[in-house]
């Protein structure tokens, strides 16, 4: 802070000039808008016609792989040949044809989920792919890593273990038992080739959900057993409206 009426005059002096400064300078600037308006214009006019076609390719090339998708259909002879990472993708292809939000997520350390999926009446998914050798089976650890996983780990409600080839006795019946799908090479033939969305392959059902309707009238018998209770321990109810 200035500490006397000279240093006082010398930040008012100075502080006029930057004021002026600033003057100029817009008055420059607002000058040369004017003048080059046209160029302005034409280069923002550019921009938007640019990003307009960017935006219009965009949903062209996403409604065309959507439509492609709801065609896809892969033969088994298509599924042997593909590798284990292609493999993955096309199950996410598939679940994406089959209305659900799908990503590749495989990778090392992936704890037993290959794909998963969202989908807003089936909930979340975990696929865990096994392309093998046709006739080559899997066994019941695959179904023992998937359960340990999928809900604990992936936050999923349904989990799924897809494979070209078969599963053993053991492993069919272990997720029938714990709520583990399975999908041998007659139900990929199912869904890949013949079509059939996975919710029909699975039987799945939509989640349920508590309307508040429902809640409320919950609420409101238990408040009704408390009553109740206290109506038998004291001869009377207590009045919601006090004393």
């Amino acid at each position: 802070m200035p500490r006397d009426a000279g240093e006082w005059a010398a930040a008012a002096v100075v502080a006029v000039a930057t004021a002026g400064l600033l003057v100029k300078t817009a008055a420059a600037v607002w000058t040369a808008a004017v003048q080059a308006w046209p160029a302005l214009a034409l280069i923002a006019g550019a921009a938007v016609v640019f990003a307009g076609g960017r935006a219009v390719g965009s949903a062209r090339a996403a409604r065309a792989r959507a439509a492609s998708l709801a065609r896809l259909r892969l033969t088994l002879a298509e599924v042997d040949a593909l590798s284990d990472v292609q493999f993955e993708f096309a199950l996410r292809d598939l679940l994406i044809r089959d209305g659900w939000t799908a990503r590749r997520v495989g990778q090392q350390g992936d704890q037993a989920a290959d794909v998963i999926g969202q989908h807003p009446q089936y909930g979340r998914i975990v696929i865990q792919a096994k392309h093998t050798k046709v006739g080559a089976k899997v066994g019941s650890h695959v179904m023992y890593q998937v359960k340990g996983t999928a809900g604990p780990v992936h936050g999923a409600n349904i989990a799924v273990v897809v494979t070209n080839g078969g599963f053993t006795r053991d492993a069919k019946h272990w997720g029938d038992q714990h709520h583990v799908h399975w999908i041998d090479r007659d139900r990929l033939h199912t869904w890949a080739q013949s079509g059939t969305p996975l919710r029909d392959l699975l039987r799945l059902h939509p989640r349920r959900s508590r309307s508040p309707h429902l809640r409320v009238t919950r609420a409101f018998g238990r408040n009704t057993s408390r009553v109740k209770e206290t109506q038998g321990a004291s001869g009377s109810a207590p009045s919601a409206l006090g004393p």
